[in-house]
């Protein structure tokens, strides 16, 4: 029932920008961290930027000054901009939510949106 919904992918030249959606749905009672990870073709997967129900933000040092993580906590939706993107940022990008839903804390996980960047 509670399921993370990402969209905005593509392809794109480097130096371009897009911006992913995630939304949570379903019977949400309170939604904590959430967050964006990546994993490219035989790579492992890597976490970009998290960000608290608070606001507080981290991010991974290759994407510090490019990527910007935020959440609109009315519509239960994190949004990652990436700008200036590079041929290396190509992977799928997954959302992730830590939340309590059914009397429990769990992660939950979206299915994956790709993200290709051409040289």
């Amino acid at each position: 029932q509670v399921q993370l919904v990402e969209s905005g992918g593509g392809l794109v030249q480097a130096g371009e920008s897009l911006r992913l959606s995630c939304a949570a749905s379903g019977s949400i009672f309170s939604i904590n961290t959430m967050g964006w990870y990546r994993q490219a073709p035989g790579k492992q997967r890597e976490l970009v930027a998290t960000i608290t129900s608070s606001g507080s933000t981290n991010y991974a040092d290759a994407v510090k000054g490019r990527f910007t993580i935020s959440r609109d906590n009315a519509k239960n939706t994190v949004y990652l901009q990436m700008n200036s993107l590079k041929p290396e940022d190509t992977a799928v990008y997954s959302c992730t939510a830590n939340l309590y839903a059914y009397g429990v804390w769990r992660t939950y996980w979206g299915q994956g949106t790709q993200v290709t960047v051409s040289s």
